[in-house]
């Protein structure tokens, strides 16, 4: 052998061309992955529109929690639980970003999820809050904002905190427990609505707030009916185009965007009733969602990560049971790389 060649091949240039090289395999793998989003129901689905728009060649995985939802009623301690649980599953299904498309969840685990996820695997976690406090600020011409939200996202004061960074901007929130079961019941006009519209929003209006931040992803789907009351001066704010922004640019800045030539494909999971979730979804989203499949564990088609709950003895009861009605199945091929169930 030719030292000189040798030398050439053990050369600090020649050893950075290799790291560079892995790097970019690597980065290139992780771009293939789908995007992550959950909800604890099809609130999510208004975000998930939206990057489906804005970022047309990217893949999603979707989750409804519904099983344990919606998480606005919930108590915080327990809205993180969850929260953790989906977000935990999904990074172990292969996802390579984290949307958390739920007002409740991402003023409960935030913090913990960006430290959890971010900080430890490097994937990055895009909510909700922020985006639209963003949007409202540049919206708003009087300063007057409202907020209306889940009682649980209210009580956190997370858009009070969000808001507090801009200054001379007077806030009203107002707590709208009963929007979001009419939403997941396919419920949008009528007059039981506009009246129980009519009495969460009057707060609002006595404010004279200029802006409203729909603070749940289930709420643009009530846009009707809360434009109807606050009257056509009063502007709107939905996070769902704003927090698809935010995810283009943590793709892009990452150099994660999704490159294949191949037609990207959109997942759909329910931890419930799926075919309650689907019927809404079909509505609501449009003809992306194909189909829903309930799933006990999101994680089932790649149980070897590390955070995922779901065990062996999971596994083998769920082959075991492969001709009852509700086996973990995941829709339309592998996610993460895994074998479906």
């Amino acid at each position: 052998m030719d030292p000189a060649a040798g030398a050439v091949a053990d050369s600090p240039a020649s050893n950075s061309d290799s790291i560079q090289s892995a790097s970019s395999q690597t980065t290139s793998e992780m771009g293939s992955r789908p995007i992550g989003v959950f909800d604890s129901g099809v609130g999510g689905l208004t975000v998930a529109r939206s990057i489906i728009d804005q970022l047309p060649n990217e893949s999603i995985l979707y989750v409804g929690d519904t099983a344990n939802g919606p998480y606005g009623p919930l108590p915080i301690a327990e809205v993180r639980a969850n929260a953790l649980g989906v977000m935990d599953e999904l990074v172990d299904s292969g996802v390579k970003l984290l949307t958390i498309a739920c007002n409740s969840a991402s003023a409960a685990v935030l913090r913990d999820a960006r430290e959890r996820y971010t900080a430890r695997y490097g994937i990055p976690v895009i909510e909700v809050i922020q985006p639209a406090v963003r949007r409202a600020v540049a919206a708003t011409r009087s300063g007057r904002v409202g907020v209306i939200g889940t009682s649980a996202t209210v009580g956190s004061r997370a858009y009070e905190d969000t808001f507090a960074a801009a200054p001379d901007l007077h806030i009203t929130s107002a707590a709208c427990p009963a929007f979001v079961p009419y939403v997941e019941a396919g419920i949008t006009t009528g007059p039981e609505l506009l009246a129980v519209a009519r009495e969460y929003l009057e707060p609002l209006r006595a404010a004279g707030v200029d802006t409203v931040v729909l603070g749940c992803t289930h709420y643009p789907l009530l846009t009707g009916v809360i434009s109807y009351v606050m009257g056509e001066d009063v502007t709107l704010v939905s996070s769902a185009e704003e927090t698809a922004k935010d995810v283009y640019r943590a793709l892009a800045s990452r150099g994660l965007e999704r490159t294949d030539a191949a037609a990207p494909s959109h997942n759909f999971i329910a931890t419930g009733d799926a075919a309650q979730f689907e019927h809404l979804a079909r509505r609501f989203l449009g003809p992306e969602v194909l189909s829903v499949r309930h799933v006990d564990h999101v994680a089932a088609q790649n149980p070897t990560g590390s955070l995922a709950r779901i065990t062996p003895e999971m596994i083998a009861a769920a082959q075991a049971g492969a001709n009852r009605p509700r086996i973990s199945n995941f829709v339309g091929g592998s996610a993460g790389g895994g074998t479906l169930l």
